[in-house]
């Protein structure tokens, strides 16, 4: 028997309306949660088109001239605008029916090369008993059926299963929210035979040791420790046919390990450094898990997923715009100081689920609303837009007024900036390079 995938009602309506939108084909992203009983489709969102495709709303005439690396970019992309819980479940395409024939061997490239993209990106690893099941959605443009399949992403010559697709009213109206607050403090040695200081190789390193560190921490749901495979809401109170609103949303604290314990012998390294990495901050965590009996482990998962991507993908974000801003070749590096961005959250029409994205001090709300559009292809208005880690307007005032966003030093007269620098510090992140 294959999977079951409960699908977002809306999202019927969004498949039919691309339909008119670009031709002889239409391909795109299904996001939500997988489950052991069943995965769960709150979003579609459609590849978005290139500048040439925005001009005739044409694609190439055959699928074999897909565009691989652009969905798959489009998919890291989406990746990062994900809270823990949520994740990309397939792939689908709508299609005329003279390219239906191509179309599951169309989808079957694309599933694997949108897993392979962003396993790459992951600092963690699956669990031994996690789906592995991708979802492979074809719709006809001409007769609206829809054929659902899916392929074990695990297994590289995984033939297609048939699935079950079906559509439900607020699906995820109700879904359940976990939320924390983890103070980073990660000092990343740069070995002195790596001259060139390779930032991002270095960071990602020190950032897969932080994630054990964060695999092997202690969480307490709203003070509690809690059996894994106990049920998330067990012994809370129902109200007639409903949960109560406030076990709507769980505060969590994070208790990291601060040593090995004694049972474990560890040997001592010494190495010589030319300087270091320090990422020093808070960051705003949250995940998402659905409302049907879901366990305490698979909660923990999701919300430990996203304390470990939410810092990741900042670094990338951080790195991609150095690179645009400064070049990719950077040598003689000074003691510098890098503000990694904010973290905001947009919700979701009909959801009590909320999208994620991340700022620069700098970033008007227009451009956040763009990226929306772009990349989610949801219209997203200012007030909407609620940033988890909120700056204080006098102080991006004054950051920018010093050039501190990028120095390669800071001097102060009176201490001034230095105190603000040092109050700051412990509210947001910021990554430092020091020699």
């Amino acid at each position: 028997m294959g999977r079951t995938y409960l699908v977002e009602e809306a999202i019927g309506q969004y498949l039919s309306d691309l339909t008119t939108k670009l031709k002889p084909y239409v391909t795109g992203l299904l996001i939500g949660q997988c489950s052991p009983q069943r995965d769960y489709v709150i979003r579609a969102v459609r590849t978005p088109p290139k500048e040439e495709q925005k001009e005739d709303n044409v694609s190439p005439a055959k699928l074999a001239s897909l565009d691989e690396e652009w969905i798959t970019t489009h998919a890291s992309q989406v990746s990062r605008m994900l809270p823990g819980g949520l994740s990309v479940l397939g792939v689908f395409i709508i299609a005329t029916p003279e390219l239906s024939k191509d179309s599951q061997n169309a989808l079957r490239r694309l599933i694997f090369s949108v897993e392979k993209s962003l396993t790459k990106r992951r600092l963690w690893k699956p669990s031994e008993e996690e789906v592995s099941d991708r979802a492979a959605l074809q719709i006809c443009s001409a007769t609206k059926k829809v054929v659902c399949r899916t392929y074990d992403v695990q297994d590289p010559k995984s033939s297609a299963k048939p699935a079950d697709w079906k559509y439900q009213s607020a699906l995820s109206a109700s879904w359940l929210a976990l939320g924390c607050t983890v103070n980073v403090n990660i000092h990343i040695p740069l070995l002195a035979t790596s001259p060139n200081h390779d930032l991002e190789k270095n960071t990602k390193n020190g950032l897969n040791r932080w994630s054990k560190q964060i695999e092997d921490s202690v969480f307490l749901i709203n003070g509690q420790v809690k059996d894994e495979d106990t049920e998330l809401l067990e012994g809370q109170k129902k109200s007639k046919g409903s949960i109560q609103s406030s076990t709507q949303f769980s505060d969590v604290k994070v208790l990291t390990q601060l040593s090995q314990g004694s049972s474990r012998r560890s040997t001592a390294t010494v190495q010589v450094c030319s300087g270091s990495i320090n990422l020093k901050g808070a960051v705003k965590c949250r995940a998402y898990v659905h409302n049907n009996k879901p366990k305490v482990k698979e909660a923990i998962q999701a919300l430990k997923r996203d304390i470990i991507n939410t810092l990741s993908d900042r670094c990338e974000i951080l790195f991609e715009d150095l690179i645009i801003n400064e070049g990719p070749q950077k040598k003689n590096f000074k003691r510098q100081y890098h503000v990694l961005p904010q973290r905001l959250f947009v919700p979701v029409a009909g959801s009590s689920v909320m999208l994620s994205d991340y700022k620069f001090g700098d970033e008007a709300a227009g451009e956040i609303q763009e990226r929306f559009v772009e990349m989610l292809d949801q219209a997203v208005q200012a007030e909407d837009i609620h940033v988890a880690e909120e700056m204080s307007t006098d102080f991006c005032s004054y950051f920018r007024q010093m050039k501190m966003r990028f120095p390669s030093h800071r001097k102060t007269n009176d201490g001034t900036a230095a105190s603000l620098w040092t109050s700051w510090l412990q509210k947001y992140v910021v990554i430092s390079l020091q020699k």
